[in-house]
């Protein structure tokens, strides 16, 4: 016997959380009934499930699957098959991937790490703020952040859904017109950072989601993915302490990646090993064939 909310998300449907959702709103039915009780236990031996129109089939292996991807500016962090606008699941073009979805999400005009996965488990546990993975924000706000405001972040705003936790506030520049800060959360709701800066009469310019745990963006151009070493994912599970970002410039990253065509969406045009990868593979007419290089010619001496 295993919980449906479980058995909905090893499956690749959502997040334990979402699952939930989705059985209370009576999407989710078993044996051809909709089932809206949480904490309800199926035998998927004996029982068939049906999420969302798709009979979800025990029998079919589950390989775990983990991508990092470094979200560009106006894509979207949903599954729904109808949007219109470009969704981060579609620039992991893995073709064994399967059905994928974002652990948390990256609105719109937010940009930085995100990760994607068909492990519920993993993404609750990522998620969850008992698990203690640290995310944090390099974020340009307008104005110079005077010191009260920052105290009032650092120690908690009030919002709708309640107060803050408070945020670890580093302040990296400070210029006549703007601030730039790294934003450090435990937990985070809707939009937060930007509701909280705005309560305090701050104005968010932009704001990049720079590390996740001990995951960094190092290497991992905009519109990139990479897959999760075994290693890594082992170090979320098990909520390992992260590493506090460092006050260094930011490295130039290679000129291989992501290249803009027409209609904003993005196109690969490099890659190495776990990266996305080229259209049209290794080896092929779409690879840029290397430059030689070739020795200078002899010349007489004057």
């Amino acid at each position: 016997m295993v919980r449906l909310n479980k058995y909905l998300a090893d499956h690749g449907i959502a997040s334990r959380r979402k699952c939930d959702e989705l059985i209370s709103s009576g999407m989710v039915l078993v044996d051809g009934e909709p089932v809206v009780e949480l904490g309800t236990r199926i035998d998927p031996t004996t029982q068939t499930v049906e999420a969302g129109g798709t009979v979800l089939k025990p029998e079919a292996a589950l390989e775990k699957r983990y991508y990092l991807l470094n979200k560009p500016k106006g894509v979207v962090c949903t599954n729904q098959p109808r949007e219109q606008r470009q969704r981060a699941v579609d620039l992991v073009n893995d073709k064994t991937k399967g059905r994928i979805y974002t652990v948390g999400r990256l609105d719109e005009e937010s940009e930085g790490l995100i990760l994607l996965t068909n492990d519920g488990d993993f993404a609750h546990r990522v998620m969850h703020p008992s698990f203690g993975i640290e995310k944090s924000y390099r974020v340009k706000l307008r104005g110079q952040l005077e010191g009260e405001a920052l105290e009032r972040v650092r120690a908690g705003v009030q919002l709708a859904e309640g107060k803050t936790g408070g945020a670890r506030v580093t302040v990296r520049k400070r210029g006549r017109d703007f601030t730039h800060v790294v934003v450090t959360l435990h937990e985070g709701m809707n939009r937060e950072i930007r509701r909280v800066f705005a309560k305090v009469g701050y104005k968010v310019m932009s704001l990049e989601r720079s590390r996740i745990g001990n995951l960094t963006g190092r290497g991992l151009r905009s519109g990139w993915w990479r897959r999760l070493k075994p290693t890594e994912v082992k170090d979320l599970l098990a909520g390992a302490p992260a590493q506090e970002e460092r006050d260094a410039p930011r490295r130039k990253s290679s000129s291989r990646g992501i290249g803009k065509v027409k209609g904003g969406k993005t196109r690969v045009t490099a890659s190495r090993r776990g990266a996305a990868r080229p259209a049209g593979g290794y080896g092929t007419k779409n690879a840029k064939p290397k430059k030689k290089h070739l020795a200078p010619k002899k010349g007489k001496r004057g």
